[in-house]
């Protein structure tokens, strides 16, 4: 009996430091939107973001705000109203080709440095269609971190 007890324990304990199963992307609606502290607009300001689209990550909800983490690992609370369902990623791997069709050997069309925000028009399985500017093209999905 103490075995089980113990078994059950320890699945319970490290099941609660293990990523949540209901974590999802969203982007940020506005070329501004405030990260709060906490979850409502009595809580001060943290971080000014100031970049439409910017992709983050939804870990939590209280009433109307979601607990948010981007990809600095800047984590708050931000009113849903700011938040949209417009896929767009970040770039995570430094000099990374865009190629003209979702393979390697096709032709490259830009290099797109760490950091830079990508929109994304689909996804297969291991490729995702982007815009950036004024190009087009194809990036492997394992460089983008966002929604896609």
């Amino acid at each position: 009996m103490l075995r089980i007890v113990i078994i059950i324990s320890s699945f319970l304990f490290f099941e609660s430091f293990s990523f949540s199963k209901d974590e999802y992307f969203l982007t940020l609606r506005y070329n501004k939107v405030n990260l709060r502290q906490g979850p409502s607009r009595e809580y001060p300001i943290k971080i000014f973001y100031k970049k439409k689209f910017l992709p983050v990550l939804i870990q939590d909800q209280s009433d109307n705000f979601r607990k948010i983490r981007d990809h600095e690992n800047n984590s708050g609370w931000i009113h849903v109203s700011q938040l949209s369902k417009k896929k767009a990623a970040i770039v995570i791997e430094d000099k990374l080709i865009v190629f003209n069709n979702p393979t390697i050997y096709s032709k490259p069309k830009v290099i797109l440095n760490k950091g830079r925000l990508c929109l994304i028009t689909k996804c297969k399985t291991q490729w995702c269609k982007i815009k950036v500017d004024k190009y087009r093209g194809w990036v492997k999905k394992e460089s983008l971190w966002g929604r896609l």
